[in-house]
Order: C-alpha cells, then sequence, then structure tokens
C-alpha cells in the first residue's frame, strides 16, 4: 500500500520544480514541509528527516557534503538535480554574494576558468578609524595580506568564504553563469575595486592589470568614485586603481579623476613586496618592472 508520501509526490515535486531556488538547507525542507503537510495530507508524525530520505530516494532532490579541513566544519545542502558550483556557493551562507577573481571570471575580464569560488559573507557593521599616519600604512602593508582559510572542498573546486567589510550588498547584482543561472555578484565597478584591495583573491597584480585591460571599454568612472566614497576605506586605494587605470591605457581625463582625490601618502600596490619600485606621480610602490 502507497504511503501518503507517495501519494502526494506529484504535487511535492510541483513545489520544487517551481521554487525560485535549486540548493536548499535542511531548514528550507523542512519549511516546505510543514507549509504543504495539510495540503498533501501527511502525518504530523512525518519528521523533516523522514521527508528528507523520501526525497533522497524518490526524486531528484540530492545531498551535498562541503568539507572544511582547516576547521573541521562540514556543510549539508541539497540540491534540486545538478546545479553549477557557482549555485552551490552562494548556499553557503545567506545573503553571501560572489565576489573578486569569481566576480572577474562572470563579467568577462579574463579567459581563465577559475577553480577557486570567492563568495563574500559582510561583517556586521564596524565603527571605523578616524585617522591615518604613514607608518601605520607601512606596518601593515609589510607583512603579508590576509587570507581566509574558511575553504570548502567541492570535487575540483574550492569555495573560499570571505569575511567582508560590511557594504550592505553596495553594488550587488544579478549576473549570468557559464551555465546560463542567474547568481548574485558584484557588478563591474565594484568588482575592480574589490580585487585592488584584496590581491590575493584574484590571483595578483598582474592578473588585476589585465582586469583593467579588460573593462576599459566598459567601466564608468562615475559609478566607480560613487562606489569608492560610500565604501569608505580608510586606506588611500583610490591611488592604486588610479594606477591600474594608467597602466592599462586609460585616458589621462578618466585616472586623473582619481589623482584628484588627493595623494596624501605614500601607499602599496600589494602586501609584502619584495623588490619594489615607486611611482611618484601615484606616490605607490610596486614590484620592480611591473
Amino acid at each position: 500500500m502507497p504511503s501518503r508520501l507517495d501519494i502526494a509526490k506529484i504535487d511535492i515535486v510541483k513545489v520544487f520544480d517551481h521554487s525560485n531556488k535549486s540548493v536548499h538547507w535542511s531548514s528550507d525542507i523542512a519549511t516546505i514541509l510543514s507549509e504543504n503537510r495539510a495540503y498533501w495530507r501527511l502525518a504530523q508524525k512525518t519528521t523533516g528527516r523522514d521527508f528528507i530520505t523520501f526525497l533522497l530516494k524518490k526524486t531528484k532532490l540530492k545531498e551535498v557534503r562541503l568539507a572544511a579541513e582547516a576547521y573541521n566544519k562540514e556543510l549539508v545542502r541539497y540540491t534540486w538535480g545538478e546545479v553549477s558550483p557557482f549555485t552551490l556557493a552562494l548556499s553557503l551562507k545567506r545573503g553571501g554574494y560572489l565576489s573578486h577573481g569569481t566576480a572577474v571570471f562572470l563579467h568577462g575580464l579574463t579567459d581563465q576558468l577559475p577553480k577557486t569560488i570567492y563568495v563574500n559573507n559582510e561583517q556586521s557593521p564596524k565603527p571605523a578609524p578616524d585617522s591615518l599616519q604613514q607608518g601605520a600604512i607601512d606596518r601593515a602593508f609589510s607583512g603579508k595580506q590576509r587570507r581566509s582559510r574558511y575553504a570548502f572542498k567541492y570535487g575540483e573546486w574550492q569555495i573560499v568564504l570571505v569575511s567582508g567589510k560590511f557594504t550592505g550588498r553596495l553594488e550587488v547584482g544579478s549576473s549570468l553563469g557559464p551555465d546560463g543561472e542567474t547568481l548574485d555578484a558584484t557588478n563591474l565597478e565594484r568588482t575592480l575595486i574589490d580585487i585592488v584591495v584584496r590581491p590575493a583573491y584574484a590571483g595578483g597584480v598582474y592578473q588585476i592589470l589585465e582586469a583593467y585591460k579588460a573593462a576599459k571599454d566598459r567601466i564608468s568612472v562615475g559609478i566607480l568614485l560613487a562606489t569608492l566614497k560610500k565604501l569608505d576605506y580608510l586606506y588611500p586605494y583610490h591611488q592604486a586603481v588610479g594606477f591600474y587605470m594608467e597602466r592599462a591605457g586609460y585616458e589621462t581625463n578618466r585616472y586623473m579623476r582619481l589623482h584628484k582625490l588627493g595623494i596624501y601618502f605614500d601607499f602599496y600596490l600589494a602586501h609584502e613586496i619584495k623588490d619594489k619600485a615607486y611611482d611618484k606621480k601615484w606616490r605607490l610602490f610596486h614590484p620592480k618592472g611591473f
């Protein structure tokens, strides 16, 4: 004799087929069960675990386990059929979005298919320091850039959770993935700022220069400046942004808008530069031969 779940299977599948989500947390599936239990005429004793077990056996629901070895942590997600690694990555944290080198790829600024996916998980708001000293800049950039170790393995992919500055999802929108899927990601101008702030998440300074070259005919300097202002960084990242624009061959009137923001400190293109050269116009240390 078929169970109530078997009898309701067609209607259950319809709910998942018409959902705007293709990756679910276990709590999402429990909510679907709770909202539809009466309509599906399921017994109260049918638990969320029972429901998931049925779906895994009788439908196209799949269980995915993601391990973060550095934290000895495992996350379980449930996909409705096959999903792209980018879609799966976005399920790691609610409100997360694709950023840095991943956004560079999504915007077509590189031909390389990255095997590391960066998901920005914004921190809670924090008061910003109100002053900056040259000595503090020199000390901060003499050491290595801090990199997230919160990385999950998924087949040949690595998904890294980046604990980003709180921005309220500033300049985050929808981008198309390689399979035509809709993905939350930083827009072009925000991406170009983010990779300057965290070069290690974009393959380093030479890859960033290539991204700036590829974006030359698409970037809005007005949006870039407005985004920089809203991000309100203590460090003068506009000097590095302007430097990249000049080196990438942007018109003088475009990159000089960054210069007009003021050049008050010596700054650095990246952390821990071993063999430095100095650009007087931007007061910027960069790798020799760059």
